[in-house]
């Protein structure tokens, strides 16, 4: 939440006020304003949950690192398919920005997934 309201919030909301401001003046409700930060934020909120997923389904050896790993191309593609989805602006730096987040934690939760895997394999080993 806190990377939405200090990154992205303050973003997108400069993208809307700058561009095409010579053309169109850009008049904002308050309720427009609520609509769009809580979206965005609550989107970028569900997203930061993907390292917990991944810890889960690898504590559980639904899913290992080296699939994850094998696969980074995908989530690089579905990342910025989704953030251009997710993202109620139309600016490509919030889309850039929540992408390059979500490949960061994906990447994160790899790593988490690793540690897991190490610890399992080292108290079975132990316990033999």
């Amino acid at each position: 939440m806190l990377f939405s309201w200090w990154i992205l919030v303050p973003a997108a909301i400069n993208f809307f006020i700058n561009f095409g401001a010579d053309i169109v003046e850009p008049t904002w409700s308050i309720e427009r304003y609520f609509d769009f930060v809580l979206l965005l934020m609550s989107s970028t909120a569900v997203a930061f949950q993907l390292p917990v997923l991944q810890f889960i389904l690898g504590s559980l050896g639904i899913i290992s690192t080296e699939k994850m790993l094998s696969n980074w191309k995908i989530v690089v593609i579905s990342s910025a398919i989704l953030s251009a989805v997710i993202t109620p602006s139309t600016d490509p730096l919030t889309m850039s920005l929540l992408s390059i987040s979500i490949i960061f934690l994906f990447f994160v939760g790899a790593g988490l997934t690793y540690i897991s895997e190490s610890l399992k394999s080292k108290t079975l080993s132990s316990s033999h």
